[in-house]
């Protein structure tokens, strides 16, 4: 049996079984805001590496076609680095390079990012409550900095709550790895002829490509968000009069449009009221 620092015995849930050894290794006091605790945390700090080499592989590749993207667009490597660094989101770093290239305005850029990027304040507020005792308020606040799509739906598939160990392991390998694959990629479009680096571009939309094919195959909604999003940007794009709004503006107005109109002509289903398990129940007579 376990024991804590003041002498007490560490109880646990009986359902969870987890070996002395594995006990010994993830149990550990921490201090936060709110004083010293013990927590006995289920999945380790290597468990997290590993769950997070997948995604990390695949942020080199993508941050890659976002480096060159970035000097394309006329930022220096050092810059696009930095944005990696402080950001890390794809989509939102994509809008915010069409702004920048536009010379948009700073209300145009923080509605852009704002929309883009509401989805990872939803993504922390629904994993916050799957975390362990060993969050503290400084661990939810890097919880929250470094939540992606991919460390969201990982993380959100662990049956047990996760603690900072797991997360900073799983949070790790995709964050260096994203501003890596943007360095070697913003290094490469800095020296590679126009011939090269120009056609090598196109790595970044085809990620977005498999992002939204698989769900609009699957879900009418979707695909109608998505078409309608992209003939609203094609107008803002091409039609005389509309060409004149700004780029940021145009991603806000395009996707909100399809979004409004999934949701019009494809409404979810309310959920069934649930009966309560409770409640007797008549016999047949």
């Amino acid at each position: 049996m376990q024991y804590a620092a003041d002498g007490a015995p560490l109880s646990r849930p009986a359902d969870r079984q987890i070996s002395p050894v594995r006990m010994t290794e993830l149990h550990f006091p921490v201090r936060g805001f709110y004083g010293q605790k013990t927590v006995l945390q289920t999945y380790s700090f290597r468990e997290g590496l590993r769950d997070g080499l997948p995604i990390a592989l695949g942020y080199l590749t993508v941050a890659f076609g976002f480096g060159l993207t970035a000097v394309q667009a006329g930022l220096y490597p050092l810059t696009a680095l930095i944005l990696s660094l402080i950001n890390e989101t794809s989509a939102g770093q994509t809008a915010g390079l069409s702004v920048i290239a536009a010379h948009g305005t700073l209300i145009e850029m923080a509605l852009t990012q704002f929309i883009i990027n509401l989805r990872y304040s939803l993504m922390a507020i629904s994993l916050s409550q799957r975390v362990d005792a060993s969050f503290t308020v400084p661990a939810r606040l890097l919880l929250g900095f470094s939540i992606t799509d991919e460390i969201f739906a990982v993380a959100s598939t662990k049956h047990d709550p996760v603690g900072t160990r797991y997360f900073s392991g799983i949070a790790l390998l995709p964050y260096f790895a994203w501003a890596a694959g943007t360095l070697i990629g913003a290094l490469a479009g800095a020296f590679l002829p126009p011939l090269v680096s120009q056609p090598m571009g196109i790595m970044l939309y085809g990620m977005f490509f498999a992002i939204i094919l698989p769900p609009a195959r699957r879900e009418r909604g979707v695909l109608v968000a998505v078409l309608i999003g992209a003939a609203c940007a094609c107008l803002f794009r091409y039609l005389p009069g509309l060409n004149r709004v700004g780029s940021g503006f145009a991603v806000i107005i395009s996707g909100v449009a399809g979004a409004l109109a999934a949701a019009w002509l494809f409404p979810v289903p309310p959920e069934p009221e649930r009966e309560d398990a409770d409640a007797p129940k008549e016999m047949p007579a």
